[in-house]
């Protein structure tokens, strides 16, 4: 049965699911899924916290484990290794499809606390996709000012990079940028440029929900509520389509390179005010992902409509980011703090995440 998330792909936009438990890949929900339609999965911080917090999934492996390593980080990233590796190889069969956008894709994100580390993070990155040791892996890199260097060096190694917790137009050019310098550099080294790949995880709903903060401070304007992250998207996506053209690029893609894809994370609408999935709805176009929690994938599945937005009313974009502007909002001043406190929000949950495996040792190994 052909589902609406069969219709985004026809449209040229990947279908992926912001989720993972190990029950999740071990008992068949994500096959399921991937009938419905899903063709990549994302996780991060927050959610395998979620995961190891609920249940006993991860007890047999995590007694195993900590036996021989007390290390609560090195625990984790056994736990999660497994998962993700898991994900990879049920995803095989999509990412070994050859499409003309390949997908398939699952992603581990590096230590956030490193996020401001750039030859840090590039060493988490290199140890992460030899323990998972999957072809299909995305190891997900935080675009901040020092990520950006770890993507470069990550994609001259020959390693896909996932450039995740991007807000602002600018740091998306940048990490376009990166990942470009990081394809010649590989390139140069006589490395096979079909060998990696990026994607952009442009966030969304987060941008509405501070810029609607700041449109209340000031009072009025509700015209303006839940826009600015659409416009934002939109703009990206133009930042794309000019980056991933013209000679240099050309020269690249006729040696194997595939362009580094928008995807567009956080979709889930925050304010129940807003349609739930207008954050779908609004950002289909061609050589696009949209990464959705389950919430998310099933309202879509149940009453998302599918047509081409991406690129409709671009000007309008424009209008909006001048609105804005003429409110006093500053645009950049919005996106330096959602940066910030993405970073703060994924190292907290990833410190969490340590504190619940140091709980589960305590309940689970005998001295």
């Amino acid at each position: 049965m052909t589902t609406s998330l069969h219709r985004l792909r026809q449209a040229g936009q990947s279908p992926w699911i912001d989720f993972i438990t190990r029950d999740f890949v071990r008992d068949g929900e994500l096959a399921e899924m991937m009938g419905q339609g899903i063709v990549g999965l994302t996780s991060n911080p927050t959610i395998f916290q979620q995961a190891i917090a609920e249940g006993n999934a991860y007890d047999e492996q995590l007694q195993a484990v900590l036996v021989e390593d007390q290390d609560p980080a090195e625990a984790f990233l056994a736990l999660a290794s497994q998962d993700v590796r898991g994900a990879c190889d049920l995803l095989l069969g999509v990412f070994n499809r050859n499409d003309a956008t390949r997908d398939g894709w699952a992603s581990l994100e590096v230590d956030p606390d490193l996020a401001h580390d750039a030859t840090r993070t590039a060493k988490a990155a290199r140890r992460i996709h030899a323990l998972v040791d999957r072809p299909n892996l995305f190891v997900k890199i935080p675009g901040t000012e020092a990520g950006l260097k770890a993507i470069e060096e990550t994609i001259a190694a020959g390693i896909p990079v996932n450039v995740t917790l991007l807000f602002s137009l600018e740091r998306h050019r940048q990490a376009a940028k990166a990942y470009i310098r990081g394809l010649m550099r590989l390139r140069h080294n006589g490395g096979d440029l079909r060998s990696v790949a990026s994607v952009a995880s442009f966030f969304i709903s987060r941008v509405d929900s501070e810029a609607d903060r700041r449109l209340d401070e000031i009072g009025g304007h509700d015209h303006l509520k839940g826009t600015l992250a659409i416009a934002n998207a939109k703009l990206a996506y133009q930042n794309y389509l000019e980056l991933f053209s013209g000679p240099e690029w050309d020269e690249l893609a006729a040696a194997g390179a595939s362009p580094q894809r928008c995807l567009w994370a956080s979709t889930s609408t925050k304010d129940p005010a807003y349609r739930d999935v207008m954050y779908v709805e609004q950002l289909i176009g061609p050589d696009t992902v949209n990464t959705m929690p389950p919430k998310t994938v099933e309202a879509f599945l149940d009453h998302g409509r599918v047509e081409r937005t991406i690129d409709q009313d671009v000007a309008g974009a424009h209008r909006t980011f001048e609105a804005f502007a003429e409110l006093g909002i500053d645009y950049q001043d919005v996106v330096d703090q959602l940066e910030r406190e993405g970073v703060e929000k994924f190292a907290g949950s990833f410190r969490e995440l340590i504190d619940q495996v140091d709980l589960k040792r305590d309940q689970l190994v005998t001295f």
